[in-house]
């Protein structure tokens, strides 16, 4: 303690010395600390987007179902799915409960015919929870009885606008084709092409009519934090062990997970060349500082000190500029990211989208710790390799220096 309050005050001995160490470590944290409040934005709103307009927080299905292709699949679906909703709603962290089924169908205007995919839904509840489906024209499909969805690609096949006639056709598992004709109630994007231009929604009791099933394909869960998933998936196969729990990272590999292990790959680069580029100047500018000190310290040397007591200064100093710099950059910047870029930075659309979307920053404590650990640790390891090597210089040789 008594060392910590020596360094403290020799810090002050001279001021523009200090006030050049705590700027270059706060600008170094500053910049550490904002390039991962970015990554960490990009990630949250790409999870954000994955969950809300494609599978909610995962997915129940009967157990091998997504592995496996059924020539007849609806013989693999879930058949009490009343007593499953049941059983759900008692498990704490589910808030909602969506039963779906999907199917390959024709959609016909009259005069154009396309093929599309299918997804009967419990549209009142979903409307709550999917809106990242961005309905453009019209309105989301709710409480319509004989309404139908489409992605902005599909309508834009069919040309069709809300308000107009789509015949939909579909095989029903008893082999003979089946049709209903819907009304157009809005079209939506996600700004993924693929997804936009195949799929289309309807209410979960007319696609089971058309199927003519009571069976549900799965049952995608919206959850109060992803981070109950671990917890929820294991109670549901320990009371149910012939159905699976897949969280939506596993069902979304080839988009979500595969493009975040890919930007997490480049990010982590470039967060390398930051923080080396970082910690080169804290080293520099921190290392500059005490060999300009070497009277100093021969004085020191000169009056008895040991090599010993001089180090435990010379690295307490250290460790005090690197909390001190770390926690002022890490203020400033999270000021200034909060006062100017609060809304967000618009970026351009990404691989396979369509659309331009806002980025927000993101911190949280855990990066609060790990930049003001890399950037401290950097502050006393450049502190240290100065510090042997002015305190072992020769006393006399120290006290010559100028």
């Amino acid at each position: 303690m008594r060392t910590l309050l020596l360094a403290f005050r020799n810090l002050f001995r001279n001021t523009r010395r200090t006030m050049a160490i705590v700027l270059t470590v706060g600008l170094g944290a500053g910049a550490l600390f904002a390039f991962e409040g970015f990554i960490e934005g990009v990630l949250k709103d790409y999870r954000h987007n994955t969950i809300h307009a494609h599978y909610g927080n995962g997915q129940i299905n009967t157990k091998g179902y997504r592995e496996t292709v059924y020539q007849e699949p609806w013989k693999h679906w879930i058949k009490n799915p009343k007593q499953m909703k049941r059983y759900l709603k008692t498990i704490d962290g589910i808030e909602y409960i969506f039963p779906r089924v999907t199917f390959s169908a024709l959609l016909s205007n009259g005069k154009v015919t396309a093929n599309g995919q299918g997804q009967g839904i419990d549209a009142r509840k979903e409307a709550d929870f999917f809106y990242s489906l961005n309905v453009e024209e019209g309105r989301t499909l709710s409480t319509q009885k004989n309404g139908i969805l489409l992605g902005k690609g599909l309508a834009e096949a069919l040309g069709v606008k809300p308000g107009n006639k789509v015949t939909v056709m579909t095989k029903a598992t008893d082999d003979k084709m089946s049709k209903v004709e819907l009304i157009v109630t809005g079209i939506f994007h996600t700004g993924a092409v693929e997804f936009d231009s195949r799929i289309f929604r309807i209410q979960i009791a007319q696609a089971q009519s058309l199927l003519k099933t009571k069976s549900i394909e799965s049952i995608s869960l919206g959850l109060k934090t992803h981070d109950d998933w671990e917890r929820i998936s294991q109670e549901i196969t320990d009371r149910y062990p012939r159905l699976d729990a897949t969280p939506f990272n596993v069902l979304d590999a080839v988009y979500y997970q595969h493009s975040v292990d890919w930007l997490n790959a480049q990010f982590a680069i470039v967060q390398i060349i930051i923080l080396s580029i970082v910690l080169l100047g804290i080293f520099n500018t921190i290392s500059a500082s005490i060999l300009e000190r070497k009277q100093e310290i021969g004085n020191f040397r000169a009056n008895g000190e040991s090599v010993f007591a001089i180090m435990k200064l010379i690295v307490s100093e250290g460790l005090i500029l690197g909390l001190l710099g770390s926690g002022i950059g890490l203020a400033l910047t999270y000021a200034m990211v909060m006062g100017f870029l609060n809304e967000g930075i618009l970026m351009p659309a990404g691989p396979g989208l369509t659309k331009q979307f806002y980025i927000k920053f993101s911190f949280d404590q855990a990066m609060v710790i790990s930049t003001m650990t890399l950037s401290t640790i950097s502050a006393v390891v450049a502190a240290t390799l100065a510090g042997i090597r002015v305190s072992k210089m020769p006393i006399a040789k120290a006290l010559r220096s100028y």
